[in-house]
């Protein structure tokens, strides 16, 4: 990556619908230059996928955003609560991150009851030996 790369990422995290047109102009290159290094991130994994993010207020579904702190049980390795985790309903997003906790997990849930029974099979399908979990009032976004 040079600095053109760097500059588009840059570009590209605040706004992921800008045009290559627009963008190209942006660092000082024409439209097929730019998207051919926009493809190159993409083929190179240095960009993994364009999302939308959605307030979950907005979305007009009802139900709870959570944020659920994880730890894992001894036994069991980061890799398989990867994939065991995804397989559940509700989850949005896994993270693995440092201090206290080993996974930060985002998921919907539609009433606590729904969420009680997620909690339950993070611990009886996935590994978890503990877990702290925070529900989202609202988010703000810039």
């Amino acid at each position: 990556m040079d600095r053109l790369d760097r500059d588009i990422l840059g570009i590209l995290q605040g706004d992921a619908r800008i045009s290559y047109r627009d963008l190209g102009a942006r660092v000082g290159l024409s439209a097929n230059a730019a998207a051919d290094r926009v493809r190159r991130m993409l083929r190179d994994g240095v960009i993994r996928g364009f999302t939308t993010l959605v307030d979950p207020a907005a979305d007009g579904r009802p139900g709870l955003v959570v944020f659920i702190d994880v730890t894992l049980r001894l036994d069991k390795k980061g890799e398989d609560f990867e994939k065991a985790v995804l397989k559940l309903p509700g989850i949005t997003e896994v993270v693995h991150v440092t201090g206290e906790h080993d996974y930060l997990v985002r998921a919907r849930a539609a009433d606590p009851a729904a969420l009680d029974a997620l909690l339950r099979m993070l611990k009886r399908d996935a590994g978890v030996a503990q877990s702290n979990t925070r529900i989202a009032l609202r988010a703000a976004r810039g």
